[in-house]
């Protein structure tokens, strides 16, 4: 009896030992409800209800976060030294939304953790809601003006479901208290007249005050012409006593900086053919690469904890089995860099999600540096493409960098997840997807683990477009030229909007990918273009064996049409690897441009080596993953790529009309004879695409319908 006792006493010894020892690891340490919505999805007095899981509610709120600096997954974060509290921690507060059945006994044990994009909000779709999947919305960047703030300041307002999400982070100070000082740049791109401009990085503020007024102390430069290569021609050093630092105004009437965004007021005006390109030293860095582990320890709260230190219940506890991370462009970006900085464990050496599903991304975002500008595109001089892209260790020979993967730290830890990723044409030659592929070198495909499927979607602008039959009319498509090419105001297309469609591919990988979670039941192989099957090649027209269509300048595409990665000096104290450090040169020297390869394509231009997919395999036009800026009042990119924007081209009805404009595809007459012979092709790929794996039956008789309905041949 005595020795039970003893055991006993020895047992309780221990878990007061383990249980001091989770209270030291630094998590989510309270939870804040701001608003309920139950049931949501009402329209007056009629709540929708989602098959079996029924009525759906919305809890908002805000989690409060501490970090261990010296733990071995947060040492890897930029400046956490810098931002420590007076007992040694680093703390964060994070919005978060959750979507949920009002009854959990019906929820099915499936969790999406979302990346909100640029903090947009984002929820789980009607077809997830119908299966009683939960959704989880968590903030993770700490850049965006009017989203966040230092902690140093007032504490950030309640979160409501559908207002923007916020992180809330410190700032790095140096260790005697003084501010943390260093050279950024900022570009100001179609800008016109003599009111101020404000520097802006993609839709939002450069996140950096300037340390000092003074305008001798930084350079102001105005530009005539940039290639995609990093060529810059007509540079002119504009002198300092003609342009301020403001906040609004005029250069003769200038508004006093006090807070983001910071605005250049010029002397003269600006003149929208000119870039202006401005270095300057700024004070004051967020600690950005918290956002890494701030929606890791947001999803593991949910995911694993009962109630947080204050006995606030988790409202998700005992009801999540299982859990994928998910976000688009950016967001998926950061997916990349989250799995790669080592961040699927949490610091009780749990994994964290057990899917990962970075869409329409093609790189690692690059968050987790001193003067980071993370809600960049990869326009000139933004990172992003720094390290390796890739999934298995693979030599970085270009740039001279060792054998690395994006999966090195998990696969150490053993948290690696089940990784779902899919992409278009866009990404390829808009936003720097093809070392991914085939590395810098780019003589070699790079293999796929088995945790890992890739799919093409062959042809298609970023994300997708509209869908629909009728969009690829003659007459119906062309009166879209004109959409916006994203970025920094960079312009419109010259090219009517690629309406080639993501959505009914992405509901039938969702499907694998809960199957894969849930069942271990894999998804379909693997099908992207490779070098070993012929389908990749230099971009270029004869590389390509592009046609000549009426509608493009005759050497489209071409050398320099895409933009290329490009190999960065940021200077001594950056990691190339790891994208972390400090930042030198501002901005930074370009030691090389990378070769690049895309997928081939056949006679009508299309792409070959992707998915299967409806409208691509009974195709309208020649679609493209690429566009032409146009001119106009934003003339500075005219002429060039149109950052990341599709375009497409219509066939001919006839083939009278094709001939009359030299044009070597065939007519929709020629392909399909008549309205009931297009509905035959579409009938034909929709089976293809079904028995595939790429379309489910639904969309597909769907697709079907809206054939019939068409204009085609009519």
């Amino acid at each position: 009896m005595l020795r039970r006792a003893c055991i006993t006493i020895a047992n309780l010894a221990l878990l007061a030992a383990l249980l001091a020892a989770f209270n030291a690891t630094a998590r989510v340490t309270r939870i804040v409800i701001d608003e309920r919505v139950s049931p949501a999805f009402c329209k007056g007095t009629a709540c929708a209800t989602y098959g079996d899981a029924g009525h759906y509610e919305q809890l908002s709120g805000r989690a409060y976060g501490e970090l261990d600096p010296n733990d071995a997954l947060n040492k890897g974060i930029q400046d956490i030294e810098l931002a420590k509290d007076a007992d040694g921690k680093v703390r964060y507060v994070a919005t978060f939304v959750i979507t949920k059945p009002v009854d959990m006994g019906k929820a099915s044990g499936l969790m999406w953790h979302d990346v909100p994009n640029r903090g947009r909000p984002v929820i789980v779709a009607a077809a997830e809601r119908r299966l009683g999947d939960v959704g989880l919305a968590s903030a993770w960047q700490g850049d965006n003006a009017g989203m966040s703030v230092s902690l140093g300041t007032t504490v950030r307002a309640d979160m409501k479901a559908g207002a923007n999400h916020w992180l809330q982070l410190p700032i790095a100070k140096n260790t005697d208290g003084s501010p943390v000082t260093g050279p950024v740049f900022a570009r100001i791109i179609n800008r016109s007249g003599l009111k101020a401009q404000p520097l802006i990085v993609q839709t939002n503020p450069l996140p950096y005050m300037p340390a000092d007024l003074d305008t001798r102390k930084a350079t102001l430069v105005s530009r005539d012409h940039e290639s995609t290569n990093g060529v810059v021609t007509g540079e002119t050093a504009i002198p300092a006593a003609d342009w301020r630092f403001c906040g609004g105004g005029t250069f003769d009437e200038p508004q006093p900086l006090t807070a983001l965004p910071v605005h250049i007021c010029l002397k003269g005006g600006f003149n929208p053919a000119k870039l202006y390109q401005v270095v300057y030293t700024a004070k004051d860095p967020y600690v950005l690469g918290i956002g890494f582990a701030a929606w890791r320890d947001v999803g593991s709260f949910f995911k694993y904890a009962a109630q947080d230190d204050h006995g606030t219940a988790n409202p998700l506890a005992g009801h999540v089995k299982h859990s994928i991370g998910r976000g688009r462009s950016q967001s998926g970006n950061y997916l990349r860099g989250w799995l790669h900085s080592g961040f699927n464990q949490d610091e009780a050496k749990r994994q964290v999600h057990d899917g990962m599903w970075p869409i329409i991304a093609g790189r690692r975002i690059a968050l987790n540096f001193r003067w980071a500008q993370p809600d960049g595109v990869l326009e000139l001089y933004q990172a992003g493409s720094e390290g390796p892209q890739w999934w298995v260790p693979y030599p970085d020979t270009a740039r001279g960098l060792p054998t690395r993967s994006i999966l090195d730290r998990c696969n150490a830890s053993k948290t690696c997840p089940k990784i779902i990723e899919h992409f278009g044409a866009a990404e390829i030659w808009g936003l720097k997807l093809g070392p991914e592929w085939v590395g810098t070198s780019a003589t070699h495909d790079i293999a796929l683990p088995d945790n890992v499927r890739r799919y093409y979607i062959a042809s298609t602008t970023h994300g997708g477009g509209a869908g629909g039959f009728d969009t690829s009319l003659p007459g119906v498509a062309l009166p879209q030229t004109g959409a916006a090419c994203p970025g920094n105001n960079w312009g419109v297309g010259v090219l009517p909007a690629n309406p080639l469609p993501h959505s009914e591919t992405y509901n039938a990988l969702r499907v694998h990918f809960r199957n894969w979670v849930i069942k271990n039941a894999a998804p379909p192989a693997s099908r992207y273009p490779t070098l070993h099957e012929g389908q990749l090649a230099e971009p270029t027209k004869a590389a390509l064996r592009f046609p000549t269509i009426p509608g493009l300048r005759a050497s489209a595409p071409e050398p320099g049409f895409i933009n290329p990665v490009l190999d960065y000096d940021w200077g001594p104290r950056f990691d190339a690897n790891d994208v972390t450090g400090i930042p030198d040169h501002a901005p930074p020297k370009i030691k090389q441009v990378l070769k690049m390869l895309v997928p081939r394509v056949n006679a009508d231009g299309n792409e070959i080596g992707g998915v299967p997919l409806v409208l691509l395999d009974a195709p309208l036009g020649t679609y493209l993953g690429w566009n032409i800026t146009a001119g106009g009042e934003r003339p500075f990119h005219q002429g060039k790529l149109c950052s990341y924007a599709g375009g497409m081209i219509p066939f001919a009805r006839t083939r009278a009309e094709r001939m009359a404009n030299n044009d070597p595809r065939l007519s929709l007459e020629e392909r399909y004879g008549d309205h009931a012979g297009y509905v035959a092709a579409v009938k034909k790929a929709a089976a293809q695409a079904l028995a595939t794996g790429f379309l489910l039956a639904a969309d597909a008789d769907a697709l079907i319908a809206a054939a019939e309905k068409s204009q085609v041949l009519k």
